[in-house]
């Protein structure tokens, strides 16, 4: 049993994100891969994806542990959208982190000489850990995403839905019931053993996941204590499916200009990226444009019913709505 005891603070600081990031759905994934399970969600995945490991992913594979706690990608390489930018953060990740990180993680003997070479910082270990990255996304993630993000967009909007309308207390009650009870001041889920959590003012952020292996999962890095824990949810409504690696390619280099030849392409991209939820400034940043620019981007997304813009707090929210998720849903569309 897994119990989150939550404070006044706590309360007022949980908040919900779209997506721990590609790196750590990657990670999942082959989590996934090697367990037991026998999930109706991910069974043709399973039998199209298992097979199709081989060299150019053992670089990755080689991390799994043998029991216990794996790598935490999400504090290596952050939870962008945008496999590059994981990339370029594990590439630029001080030595001393990937030290800490690789510490107390039960690998296998056979690949203790690997782990040992990427985990003190290696260049050419980096590069081969990140190459095997990218063949294990475009085996395992890249052709069901579409499908993922999906999901992953409708369960992340229908949570900050609920959070503005009922506030906090709405949101935890709402959360895979009857799985995650909550009685204030303590949420409990189940759990591989019994765990106390005492979130102490940081807050929760609560985060939907296409490939977690867990029903439920509480993620933490800790190495940075006032960074606020993860719950994460199953976002999977229906079994993944995918079209194939590069019928889907075809599939998403036309559709996703046809998105922009109706919005243009840069608007294409901030849907995209409001899909996730995002503030104006971090709009610029995956944009590259001004802050000004991605606000007058977001204004004509307002006026067309595709997004809804709110205040929280100091910031301002974009967020998709369902006329423009069912406009990115109807094209298989690709990463701005």
């Amino acid at each position: 049993m897994l119990r989150i005891h939550f404070t006044a603070e706590d309360l007022a600081r949980t908040r919900v994100a779209a997506t721990i990031g590609v790196a750590a759905e990657t990670y999942y994934s082959l989590e996934l891969l090697r367990g037991s399970g026998d999930s109706p969600h991910f069974r043709s995945w399973r039998a199209a994806v298992a097979g199709r490991m081989g060299a150019n992913t053992r670089p990755l594979t080689s991390l799994l542990p043998v029991r216990g706690p794996g790598l935490d990608l999400l504090a290596l390489m952050g939870d962008g959208p945008c496999l590059e930018h994981a990339v370029d953060n594990l590439l630029h990740a001080p030595a001393a982190r990937l030290r800490r990180e690789f510490e107390g993680i039960d690998f296998p003997l056979e690949h203790l000489p690997w782990a040992r070479r990427v985990s003190e910082g290696d260049r050419e270990a980096r590069r081969e850990l990140a190459e095997a990255l990218r063949a294990c996304h475009r085996l395992a993630v890249e052709p069901y995403w579409h499908k993922g993000r999906s999901e992953l967009a409708a369960l992340s909007s229908r949570y900050m839905n609920v959070l503005l309308e009922g506030g906090v207390d709405l949101l935890l009650r709402s959360l895979c019931a009857p799985l995650v009870r909550w009685r204030p001041p303590v949420l409990e889920a189940p759990y591989p053993r019994m765990v106390e959590v005492h979130l102490r003012g940081r807050g929760l952020i609560v985060t939907p996941t296409v490939f977690s292996p867990h029903s439920v999962s509480l993620l933490w890095d800790p190495l940075d204590t006032t960074q606020p824990p993860r719950l994460t949810v199953p976002a999977l409504r229906e079994p993944l499916a995918g079209g194939g690696s590069a019928g889907a390619a075809g599939v998403a280099g036309s559709s996703g200009r046809n998105l922009e030849s109706l919005l243009g392409r840069t608007r294409a991209a901030a849907l995209r990226v409001t899909a996730e939820g995002s503030t104006t400034t971090e709009l610029a940043r995956r944009l590259n444009v001004s802050v000004a620019a991605a606000s007058q981007h977001a204004t004509v997304l307002r006026n067309a019913d595709l997004i809804t813009t709110s205040r929280r707090g100091g910031s301002v929210l974009h967020r998709i709505t369902p006329l423009g998720l069912a406009l990115l849903s109807s094209v298989t569309t690709t990463e701005p």
